[in-house]
């Protein structure tokens, strides 16, 4: 058997600076997006975040859309990673505890980007980015497997239709409570991540 390896092609210098520099703009866009959400981003609030011209980020996106686009895309890359290391024996509450605790801590270190309002032009080129689609799919269908088998469980209420649960959980992930208790300053963020978790797993009843 030949154990010779086909060797990998070598990536230029300029292709690394090329990639290294679309990393540094995407990660922008991400905290742009959890700091001001699309409508209030602009391209130049980019361009200066990165240190960079404005003509040198239209080299790697055409557009605010195109660039938010290829953001959201990355952010849902970052979820299913966190999902698929996830302990396979894990329960599947406990699963859940553990997204809602990523995404609320992403959230108050503006790596989390707000949802785009329905009346957005950015939710409109979203539903038109296959990859987008296709990401929001594989995430939505592992998560809702979760919560199928933790209502099979009894430790979620089999009352609920799982797609209010995923909703729920969803809407954790740009919770202005985070914000308002961020911003009141009484609380740690370690303390409004466990606050947030139990008044969304636990409700608001006493026990």
């Amino acid at each position: 058997m030949d154990s010779m390896q086909t060797p990998q092609p070598k990536v230029s210098f300029k292709e690394q600076m090329h990639q290294a520099r679309e990393d540094a703009i995407l990660q922008s866009a991400c905290r742009l997006l959890g700091e001001k959400a699309f409508d209030a981003m602009t391209m130049d609030d980019v361009a200066n975040a990165v240190g960079i011209a404005k003509a040198s980020l239209y080299k790697h996106f055409c557009s605010k859309e195109e660039l938010c686009s290829a953001a959201m895309v990355q952010i849902l890359g970052r979820v299913q990673a966190y999902l698929a290391g996830l302990p396979a024996d894990m329960p599947p509450l406990e699963k859940l505890h553990a997204l809602v605790r990523w995404s609320l801590e992403r959230l108050l270190t503006n790596e989390m980007p707000l949802l785009p309002s329905r009346n957005s032009t950015l939710r409109a080129v979203l539903m038109a980015n296959k990859d987008y689609l296709n990401g929001l799919v594989a995430v939505s269908d592992q998560i809702g497997e979760w919560i199928t088998e933790a209502q099979a469980q009894g430790v979620i209420s089999p009352t609920l239709p799982p797609l209010v649960v995923l909703y729920t959980l969803y809407a954790r992930a740009c919770d202005p409570v985070v914000s308002f208790l961020k911003e009141g300053g009484q609380y740690s963020d370690a303390e409004i991540v466990d606050l947030v978790v139990r008044t969304c797993f636990d409700g608001l009843a006493a026990r």
